[in-house]
C-alpha cells in the first residue's frame, strides 16, 4: 500500500509543486490538499492519511498550533512540518506539539520524499542543517547561567516587550495565543520584580538582551 500524504499549505502553487514531487514516487499517494490549519484537521479526519505535510505560517492558526488537533483527527498519522523557518526554536516547538519531522522548504526534491518515508516508518526526521543548529542551541541552553530566573521563551517575550511590541504582536510573532503572551509577561514581571514597560527596557538593556536581538536580526 502506498503512503498516503495530506498536503497543507496556504499557497496553491506550492501545493501543486509538492503534489508533483510526491506523486513522482510510486510508493507515495497524495490523498488530498488543505489551505489552512482548520482544513487540515477536517481533511485528516476524512482522508485518514499516513503523513500530514504541514506548513507553519498560514492564515488563522499556525501549523504548530494545529498539530494536536490533526493528530486527534487522525491518530495514526505522522506530521511532517515543511517550513521556511530555520530557527531551532521552531523545531523544538513542533516536536513538543507532536510532529515527527521538520523539513525546510529549500530542501532538495529527493529529501522531501526521504523525509516522508522516514516519518511514515515511525522515525523522526530533521533537515541536516537544522539538526546541527539544534544541537548547538541545546548545548547553549544547558549552559545557561543557573541564576537566570527566566525560561528561553520568557527571554523571547522580554526582548519583544522591550522593543515595544504589544501582547497581540508578540502572540503573532511567536505563534502563541494572546492569553499565553499575557501569561508570559506576568511571569516575567513577577520573577524580575518589574512593574512597568520602562523597567523592562532598562532590564533588557542592562543585561545586553537588546544588543543580542540586534545581532541576530
Amino acid at each position: 500500500m502506498p503512503t498516503r500524504v495530506l498536503i497543507c499549505d496556504d499557497h496553491a502553487l506550492l501545493r501543486s509543486g509538492l503534489r508533483r514531487l510526491l506523486e513522482g514516487d510510486d510508493a507515495i499517494e497524495v490523498a488530498g490538499e488543505a489551505a489552512n490549519a482548520d482544513e487540515a484537521v477536517d481533511q485528516a479526519a476524512t482522508l485518514v492519511p499516513d503523513v500530514v505535510l504541514l506548513d507553519i505560517v498560514m492564515p488563522g492558526r499556525s501549523g504548530i498550533e494545529a498539530i494536536p488537533d490533526v493528530l486527534d483527527a487522525a491518530p495514526n498519522a505522522k506530521v511532517l512540518m515543511l517550513s521556511m523557518q530555520d530557527d531551532p526554536t521552531y523545531v523544538r516547538r513542533a516536536f513538543a506539539a507532536g510532529a515527527s519531522g521538520y523539513l525546510l522548504k529549500e530542501a532538495a526534491d529527493e529529501e522531501l520524499v526521504e523525509a516522508v518515508r522516514e516519518v511514515a516508518q515511525g522515525r523522526r526526521y530533521v533537515h541536516p542543517l537544522l539538526g546541527a543548529r539544534l544541537a548547538v542551541a541545546e548545548v547553549a541552553q544547558e549552559t545557561q547561567h543557573v541564576d537566570d530566573p527566566l525560561s528561553e521563551r520568557e527571554h523571547e517575550v522580554l526582548r519583544l516587550l522591550a522593543l515595544g511590541h504589544t501582547n497581540q504582536e508578540i502572540a503573532k510573532l511567536l505563534f502563541i495565543s494572546v492569553r499565553t503572551a499575557e501569561t508570559h509577561r506576568a511571569h516575567i514581571m513577577r520573577k524580575l520584580g518589574l512593574t512597568t514597560r520602562a523597567e523592562i527596557v532598562r532590564y533588557a538593556l542592562s543585561t545586553g538582551q537588546l544588543q543580542q536581538q540586534a545581532a541576530t536580526a
